[in-house]
Formats: structure tokens, sequence, C-alpha cells
């Protein structure tokens, strides 16, 4: 699992960006919400790689954190119920009528040096970035070989979804680094307090 460092902090690299968009919500214990204010989902836009770094992103506002924070919601509502052998179907409904509007255009130009960069064809729209966004959590959520590997991890205080593409699809935490860093600590101390 990446690990990367974006303008708003530590992000968390599930394996989609779908499931990157829940990881941003204040699920586990001392996480404050990353998605607390209109410049903080432009940075998330960067960083989760739906647009492009340098995209002018002015219109970003208080209606487009609503819209994303509605969407993250849906797309932890349906990864739980994918889990749980659930179903929120009404979360299903909103995420398809938003996959269904047309995501954005990306264009290959030249960049410094001659090397090929990504731009967006014309400014962001909302409609349009949140497409991307739902339409990933449709794929993931149509394809039996990923959802097979999705997985909420297992640290006492977390509720991170992550797709498992460990071999043998035996990973338990987020990160290793982290919340399974915390669990071995936990039990050498369970240990360690246990009379012999």
């Amino acid at each position: 699992m990446a690990e990367g460092t974006g303008a708003y902090g530590r992000r968390f690299d599930s394996g989609r960006v779908c499931l990157d968009l829940v990881a941003t919500g204040a699920e586990t214990s001392g996480a404050r919400e990353r998605l607390d204010r209109p410049a903080r989902l432009a940075e998330w836009l960067v960083s989760s790689r739906l647009v492009p770094r340098g995209t002018p992103l002015e219109a970003v506002d208080e209606t487009w954190l609503d819209r994303f924070l509605h969407l993250r919601t849906c797309v932890d509502r349906l990864m739980t119920a994918q889990l749980s052998g659930g179903s929120a179907e009404d979360a299903l409904e909103r995420v398809n009528a938003l996959a269904a509007v047309a995501p954005p255009v990306l264009r290959a130009v030249r960049g410094r040096g001659g090397a090929l960069v990504r731009v967006l064809g014309a400014d962001p729209v909302c409609g349009a970035l949140l497409a991307a966004v739902a339409r990933d959590a449709v794929d993931l959520l149509t394809d039996p070989v990923a959802r097979a590997s999705l997985r909420r991890c297992q640290g006492d205080a977390c509720r991170r979804l992550y797709l498992d593409t460990s071999r043998g699809m035996r990973r338990r935490w987020c990160s290793s680094e982290i919340c399974g860093n915390r669990e071995r600590v936990a039990r050498h101390r369970r240990r360690a307090q246990t009379p012999a």
C-alpha cells in the first residue's frame, strides 16, 4: 500500500479512488474530518489525481463539498452493505445517477521539455468529477475479482476500506505501519501484563 503526502496531509491509498474518498472521513479514533472546507476538497481532488496538478479550482465551493460528502456517505454505505451481505438500494440508486453524467475529458499535451502531461479538456465541473468517483464505485462493485478483495481494516479504532492485493489475500489492516503496528504493540502489552 502506498501512502503519500498530499497537500492536506497523509493520503491513504486504498487502491481505488472511491475508497480513498471514503477514507477522508473522520471514522477512526482520533482522526479528524479531512474534507472540512472547500479548499481541502480542492487539495484532495489533486492528490487523488482526479484533476491534474495546476488545474484551476476556484469554482470549488460549499456546494461541491456537500455533494462530495453525500457521495462519500453513499459509497461507504454501499461498500459496508457489500461486506455484510446487506443492501443499500437508495445509495446504489444515487451512485448510479451520479455515474450517468459524463466524466471529465482528459487530454495529453506536451509539457515543459516535451514530455506528455495530463490536462482537463475543459474547466472542472463538479458533476463530472462526481461521475468519475461514482463510476469507480460501480466498476468496483460489478467486478467480481475487485469486489472479492474488498476489506475493512481490522484495527480496533479504524474503519478504512481497501482492496487486499496481498499474496494469499491475508492482509488485515489498511496499513501495516499504522494499524498493524498498533495491534502488535497492544498484543505485546497484553502479554507483558499477563502474569506468568
